[in-house]
């Protein structure tokens, strides 16, 4: 680990300050791992726990502020998240293990970054940890690597779960920036896709905080996340479906769909969910919102069979949701 700085902010302002050149550090879950392989060397960190952006609370709208420091296994834990949002708790308790989710934060979460192998391999070539270097994945082995929103300079996913139930959640990112001002920013717009500059991950700039993470009021339906991976614990998803789903009768009045595991930044397709809208359930109807979903997705070899995967635990996860069956 190269030799770095170390401060501790007493409040948002001077934290804001202090990393126009530095990075922010909270649970520093990923940030230390990758520091120790020296993929990310940052000059000074600004530990930034003793910041006022803990808890969960109602917000204006009646649904929920939570803060960035709420650690993952504490947001899960929330009697108003398990009941309001259940989608959101069962994605968190899916991701990593019990303490890792014990020191994880809400706003670090958000910040995750890739877990491609070559990203993590500072003997290989990687656009991402080194632009212009070349993407090794593309022609490499790439089985957890993304079918969707890839470029030739990256075809790494991004690999976190609460973000993709949060997605389907039509959730709201706060964010301080370094001029003080505070905006909000629909998550669906916060991560990027990698296009020609996959080192850019999400939209935060220079100094910018993220204070709280915004849902909106509780909404009706069954709520989904269902999570496909190697191992039944610990281990990313190679596919993840986060789906709320209203019925009127015995047709389909609401849909929101999110996927985690197949691109760049938590997935959504409108056109899936407005396909679904007004209709009755049929195993016809849920071949067609998968064929709406992956029209466009390519595989690069090892992670080929993602394309059959995804399109199975869609059926599955819309089959469970509508009453039709739990399984596929």
């Amino acid at each position: 680990m190269k030799p770095f700085t170390y401060a501790r902010a007493n409040d948002r302002a001077d934290a804001i300050a202090q990393a126009a050149d530095a990075t922010y550090i909270a649970g520093g879950t990923n940030l230390l791992d990758l520091m120790k392989l020296e993929v990310m060397a940052p000059d000074k960190l600004v530990d930034i726990n003793r910041l006022d952006l803990s808890g969960i609370g109602v917000n204006d709208a009646g649904g929920l502020r939570i803060g960035a420091l709420v650690t993952n296994s504490d947001c899960a834990a929330d009697d108003r998240v398990r009941r309001d949002y259940p989608v959101l708790s069962r994605a968190i308790l899916a991701g990593a293990s019990g303490q890792l989710r014990n020191k994880a934060t809400t706003g670090g979460n958000l910040c995750q970054r890739t877990r491609c192998y070559y990203f993590y391999d500072t003997a290989m070539p990687c656009n991402k940890r080194e632009p212009g270097s070349g993407c090794q994945a593309l022609h490499g082995f790439n089985r957890i690597h993304a079918i969707l929103g890839a470029s030739d300079a990256c075809i790494a996913t991004y690999p976190g779960d609460m973000a993709v139930a949060m997605t389907a959640l039509d959730a709201q990112i706060e964010i301080e920036g370094a001029d003080g001002k505070t905006r909000l920013v629909p998550i669906e717009e916060f991560h990027l896709l990698p296009g020609d500059h996959p080192e850019k991950d999400n939209i935060l700039t220079a100094g910018d905080l993220i204070t709280a993470v915004i849902l909106p009021p509780p909404v009706e339906g069954k709520q989904i996340y269902r999570k496909v991976r190697d191992r039944a614990s610990y281990a990313f998803a190679l596919c993840s479906v986060a789906a709320i789903v209203k019925m009127d009768g015995k047709t389909i009045s609401s849909v929101a769909l999110a996927f985690g595991g197949l691109a760049h930044k938590p997935w959504r397709d409108p056109d899936v969910a407005a396909l679904l809208v007004g209709e009755k359930p049929s195993m016809d109807l849920f071949g067609r919102a998968a064929d709406q979903l992956l029209a466009e997705a390519k595989g690069y070899g090892s992670n080929d069979f993602k394309i059959p995967l995804t399109r199975r635990v869609l059926i599955s996860v819309l089959k469970e949701a509508t009453d039709q069956g739990a399984s596929a």
